[in-house]
């Protein structure tokens, strides 16, 4: 029996009341029945020989519940993988997805910027659009419209609205010279964003909007200098935001953007527009989350908080760090009326990740930003087991999960990557990157590299991702292996015999990895970006064939 209640005590609500003879299901809203009948089909599901009777009244801590995926850094999946990760989300009752877009989407009298990229094109986002809508998830359309324009700016004529004109220093202090950031001073700046609007948002029934605008890391250093001097970069930044507001705004939409910037300049906060949604993004144990809500909650405005997965920059996950932030995240979110919870998942240096080291962020996100209170101590992995890979053992969930926990027993904890990451990034003769490294540790890791391999090889993966799942996973476990035979290279390399004998293996051992890679990415993915994520891997190649070349010599 269904029954409407016309005052639910909280959108989204529901009642499901399970008796011998009756189940019925009370709601406030289309969506708490909706909910309702997704948890009653998880309770089918699981039920082989029936379900006890029960009363369940249920509601989510967030209205909104979303998940954010790059497709910008080279990957960008078919069209069949992110139908399959909608109906998983949809599932876990994510009503929100965003696809973090630069340059991969099919631009009219752009492409130049989206050749070979393989992008989304205007009948493909209308298609996923309507999928979306068929599961009660919100496609909200994405385009960074401020940094990260790099992709853009490396073209003629879009360099010429660069706000770098030579070389510039990160707030880290590398000296880069690549271009990233437009121009804010510039009409063509916000003439070209503007344009990209006319042609992306008509194929969204979302009315909402996230044109990112973080990490304008050149701001201030290149042509708007004299103008960042004379009224600050905070006011500059703020200047072109406002513009990119009312191009939003003209065009029916309401805006999101991500806040680093803003809370780099409290005083910019005072001068938002009321109707702007900024993002709290985090991705750290220790994001200052509270702080940033408290912030933005005292202004009256409307704001996400958005953790991530620590998939990226990892190969196989932080784990441990991916559960503290998403859980830390939703715990000051709700504190603090956060209306959203956005689960983000990066891909920097060429998305090497594959999807299933996403999978525990997106699962124990979704469970947190439901209800954080009950779901908080759940056990991830075995979630994970059950609900993504139809594993009742708990095996291939908890592999994955200790697959992302490889790198703590290196003893080095970094910010946004593990060291493991940072060795395969590092110059072959740069042992000062892999600091506090030591031989002892990496012996560690190796063993339980060993030990995990081992596990894998006796694993059952069933169902119709199965042989897929168990590549990855030995990819990603070989790949961590690699980079511990590359840190005991540069940490302690031994004489040149030694040094030539250890590089000879490592060429081998990746020209394997890149072959894997190859074949596992086009499985899920579209074929634009393979040749810029292997590069990354090339590069350890010839790094390695040099060093040979070299000793011989």
């Amino acid at each position: 029996m269904v029954e409407h209640v016309p005052r639910g005590p909280r959108p989204q609500w529901y009642s499901l009341q399970i008796r011998p003879d009756e189940i019925r299901l009370r709601a406030g809203d289309a969506a708490g029945f909706h909910y309702g009948m997704v948890t009653l089909g998880q309770l089918l599901g699981a039920g082989r020989t029936g379900i006890q009777a029960m009363e369940i009244e249920d509601w989510p801590d967030f209205p909104v519940r979303g998940v954010m995926l790059d497709i910008s850094r080279d990957k960008v999946p078919k069209m069949g993988t992110l139908k399959g990760l909608i109906d998983l989300l949809a599932g876990w009752k994510i009503n929100q997805l965003e696809l973090y877009t630069e340059h991969t989407f099919a631009y009219a009298g752009h492409e130049r910027v989206w050749r070979g990229a393989s992008p989304m094109t205007a009948s493909q986002i209308e298609e996923l659009d309507g999928y979306c809508r068929d599961r009660r998830v919100e496609l909200v359309p994405n385009q960074n419209s401020f940094g990260h324009m790099e992709r853009w700016l490396k073209h003629e004529p879009y360099a010429r609205l660069a706000e770098a004109c030579g070389p510039w220093k990160t707030p880290w202090g590398e000296l880069r010279e690549t271009r990233t950031t437009l121009d804010p001073l510039n009409p063509g700046s916000i003439h070209l964003v503007a344009s990209l609007y006319d042609q992306l948002l008509p194929h969204f029934s979302s009315r909402l909007f996230n044109v990112g605008c973080d990490e304008t890391w050149e701001l201030g250093q290149g042509r708007s200098a004299a103008a960042c001097r004379r009224r600050g970069v905070g006011r500059v930044y703020l200047d072109f935001l406002l513009k990119i507001h009312r191009e939003v705004k003209r065009r029916g939409h309401r805006m999101m953007f991500w806040a680093d910037i803003a809370f780099q300049h409290p005083e910019l906060i005072a001068r938002l527009p009321r109707d702007v949604i900024p993002m709290i993004w985090g991705y750290e144990t220790d994001h200052p989350f509270d702080r940033q809500c408290t912030t933005l909650a005292r202004r009256g405005l409307e704001f996400y908080v958005c953790p991530g997965t620590s998939s990226w920059c990892s190969f196989g996950g932080r784990t441990r760090n991916c559960l503290d932030n998403l859980r830390n995240a939703a715990a000051a979110g709700k504190r603090h009326g956060a209306s959203g919870y956005l689960i983000t998942d990066w891909g920097d240096f060429g998305h090497r990740q594959y999807l299933p080291a996403s999978y525990i962020g997106f699962l124990y996100g979704a469970a947190v930003s439901w209800c954080g209170q009950t779901n908080a101590g759940i056990d991830a992995a075995d979630e994970v087991g059950r609900h993504v890979f139809g594993d009742e053992t708990g095996q291939i969930g908890q592999l994955w999960h200790d697959v992302g926990r490889i790198h703590e027993l290196s003893g080095v904890s970094l910010k946004n990557r593990t060291i493991l990451f940072s060795c395969m990034q590092a110059k072959l003769g740069d042992a000062g990157a892999l600091k506090g490294l030591k031989v002892r540790a990496v012996a560690a890791m190796e063993r339980q590299i060993t030990e995990l391999a081992a596990k894998a090889g006796r694993v059952r993966f069933g169902g119709s991702n199965g042989t897929v799942v168990r590549e990855e996973l030995l990819a990603t476990i070989a790949v961590l292996r690699h980079a511990c035979k590359r840190a005991r290279l540069m940490l302690a390399p031994g004489d040149q015999r030694d040094v030539r004998r250890q590089c000879r293996w490592l060429a081998g051992d990746i020209e394997k990895i890149i072959d894997q890679h190859r074949a596992l990415w086009v499985r899920r993915n579209r074929p634009g970006g393979l040749a810029s994520s292997v590069e990354h891997y090339r590069r350890n190649l010839r790094e390695y064939e040099a060093a040979m070349e070299m000793m011989a010599g």
